[in-house]
């Protein structure tokens, strides 16, 4: 019996064994920036892939976008596609992972044979006879491979690294769907706010038109000055279409990103919300414990590495534990389930390719190549989400100098129209001079709203770039 032992004890040996092929380590990222060019008032944060940031939209404090956000993950067709990928992946990881276990098979037979006379004979002094007998044969049998050069351990660390890497897949389509969903939240209520501008404008100029008419009925004023400020009503009313144009659009793209036919989604119009959140903001190197793309790329590249192992353990033979069988074998039921009846084998098989014209060679060469395009990939993946991060900051700090510039010219045109007016009232002014003037005053009522409009639509940007929101704490979280 000490050989049976043997040979299943080699598993165990085996497994104590270190695996074939480079073991896996996260490269640096070189020359990644230790902090961010921006204004000194943004505040410091220290996020963690672990740390809560699912519903970081909820920090814009609207109610409206959160129900859209909902619906975005509850029905989006783009993100249940996500997610069955990533159900495909763990199955796929756990059929690999089942290679570590043997192949149990429960197998029975019976048989009942007639065998011939006029055979060919095997002693021509005794002729040969006619037999009728039964073979009934219950028994179990076992296929194991040997992992001797860690291969299945390998095939399983980078099956396990493929569907990690599918999860941080669907948390980048979760996360870049929330932000398409707010993006256009956003973009929206800057048109409804625009329209509304529009619209109180014409309703002004419309005014200002009777009092033209009036006056020239009145003689007080000419014929051209109706027609400047006929025109100037025109062009507004051509701008509130165009713009009711866009927010459908943009409703329309709202109801595909939520799971909803275009025809049957509407959304009433109301404000954007009066400040975008503070948002502190982590270091550059902290982006990899935040980003789910980076979490991909990153383990993609374990993925690819441990493969390098699988393809060069094809130099080396493979041990294979031959069909492990127990059993019985009976010509009667009666007697089947006996001592005299049990059988059972076993053994140990090994087999080296010899010659393969180079398959095996060009096997790792194959995996090498992958792992080099994973690392590349994963240093591209961190690039641009500095890029990004950068882009946002950046961005912000502008459009917040600009919106304080922004918001006094507002006040200065508005103050200009209603002197404006009262000139033209009194007759100091002309027609022409009072639609410049409102012209004006609705351009930089537009203004204004797009500025803060994109402001939101950065922060955004901002938040997506930093994968997904952040984490104040007193200390940097590892």
């Amino acid at each position: 019996m000490r050989p049976i032992f043997i040979l299943f004890g080699i598993p165990f040996l085996c497994a104590a064994c270190a695996s074939i092929g480079p073991d896996y380590s996260r490269p640096a990222v070189a020359d990644l920036p230790v902090s961010w060019k921006s204004d000194p008032a943004w505040k410091p944060a220290w996020p963690a892939d672990s740390l809560p940031k699912k519903e970081w939209w909820k920090a814009f404090g609207d109610t409206q976008l959160d129900e859209l956000e909902d619906h975005c993950l509850k029905d989006n067709p783009s993100l249940k596609v996500s997610v069955a990928r990533l159900d495909q992946a763990l199955a796929q990881s756990n059929a690999h992972g089942a290679a570590l276990f043997p192949t149990v098979a429960l197998n029975g037979d019976a048989t009942r044979s007639r065998i011939s006379p006029n055979r060919p004979l095997a002693n021509y002094a005794v002729p040969n006879s006619s037999t009728l007998q039964n073979d009934f044969k219950p028994n179990l049998t076992v296929n194991y491979e040997i992992d001797w050069l860690g291969r299945v351990r390998r095939d399983i660390e980078s099956a396990r690294a493929s569907a990690e890497q599918a999860q941080a897949d669907n948390e980048n389509v979760r996360l870049v769907l929330t932000a398409q969903v707010a993006s256009a939240y956003f973009q929206l209520r800057q048109f409804d706010e625009e329209i509304g501008f529009v619209s109180d404008s014409i309703g002004l100029q419309e005014k200002v038109l009777n009092l033209t008419r009036i006056r020239r009925e009145q003689g007080a004023s000419a014929e051209g000055d109706v027609v400047v400020q006929r025109a100037l009503v025109e062009s507004s009313k051509a701008q509130l279409e165009l713009l009711i144009n866009q927010r459908k659009q943009t409703e329309d793209t709202l109801a595909t990103l939520t799971g909803v036919p275009a025809t049957n989604f509407n959304l009433s119009t109301g404000p954007l919300p009066s400040n975008p959140p503070e948002i502190p903001v982590s270091l550059p190197a902290q982006l990899l414990e935040r980003r789910p793309d980076i979490a991909s790329a990153e383990r993609a590249m374990a993925a690819a590495n441990a493969q390098i192992g699988v393809a060069k353990a094809a130099y080396f033979p493979a041990l294979n534990l031959t069909p492990v069988l127990g059993g019985y074998e009976s010509n009667e039921l009666s007697n089947l389930i006996s001592a005299p009846s049990l059988v059972w084998s076993i053994g140990v098989q090994a087999s080296q390719t010899v010659f393969d014209g180079g398959r095996n060679r060009a096997g790792v060469e194959f995996a090498q190549a992958g792992y080099t395009a994973a690392l590349a990939n994963y240093r591209q993946s961190v690039l641009i989400a500095v890029q990004e991060a950068q882009d946002a900051l950046s961005t912000l700090h502008g459009l917040a100098s600009a919106k304080q510039q922004q918001d006094a010219a507002v006040h200065d045109q508005n103050r200009s129209y209603d002197l404006t007016l009262l000139r033209y009232k009194e007759g100091l002014d002309n027609a022409f001079t009072l639609a410049t003037v409102q012209q004006n005053q609705l351009s930089a009522l537009r203004t204004q709203s797009q500025i803060r409009g994109s402001q939101f639509i950065s922060s955004v940007s901002l938040l997506k770039a930093l994968g997904g929101g952040w984490q104040q704490t007193d200390s940097p979280q590892h």
